[in-house]
């Protein structure tokens, strides 16, 4: 059974990058700009005075823009931090885009060793990068579970950000995937 869920893992997976890469950078980069301009009419956004971002890779929904708008708003904002010595990812503070970015253990865009934790359980908001989406909140990552294990803590609202495209009928699931509780994509904002 187990295996089975990991093949049909895979399978969504592959068909999912197969869909990205039609999209042009025009389409994502429009995508993304929509997607943007609805999360920042939602409520949660307006009364969240933590939000932890993602760095995009260059297949995925783009929210970054929104760091500077959030420090500017006196948001805090956090980034995940790979923590090599338990394998898993923390929850940093970020102040100024220019000092605090490293490139980090897989080559994204993560916080400095100076820029302090945040606990996962006083984040009020956490946007949740994701390869396929359902409409239950159940969530399709790159299969290592980092996100799984940081959602496992969260208190706040997290909300998966994802494509259209990325949106499909049912998500398979193991013990200990999470979940999210609402999903931003250009076109819509789901609470479930």
């Amino acid at each position: 059974m187990v295996n089975q869920i990991q093949d049909s893992k895979q399978a969504l997976r592959g068909r999912m990058r197969e869909q990205l890469k039609t999209m042009s950078e025009e389409q994502r980069a429009a995508g993304s700009q929509r997607a943007r301009t609805l999360l920042a009419s939602q409520s949660k956004w307006a009364v969240a005075h933590s939000v932890l971002f993602f760095a995009p890779l260059p297949e995925e929904l783009d929210v970054w823009p929104m760091l500077e708008d959030a420090l500017g708003a006196g948001k805090v904002v956090a980034l995940p931090r790979f923590v090599a010595e338990t394998g898993n990812y923390v929850a940093c503070a970020i102040e100024d885009l220019a000092k605090d970015l490293n490139t980090g253990q897989f080559g994204i865009r993560e916080p400095a060793d100076r820029c302090s934790e945040i606990a996962l359980n006083r984040l009020d908001l956490a946007l949740v990068p994701g390869v396929a989406f359902d409409l239950q909140g159940r969530r399709l990552g790159r299969g290592r579970g980092f996100y799984d294990r940081m959602l496992e803590t969260m208190r706040g609202t997290t909300c998966g950000v994802a494509f259209d495209e990325q949106i499909v009928r049912d998500v398979p699931v193991e013990p200990l995937d999470v979940s999210v509780n609402c999903i931003l994509t250009p076109t819509r904002w789901i609470e479930l």
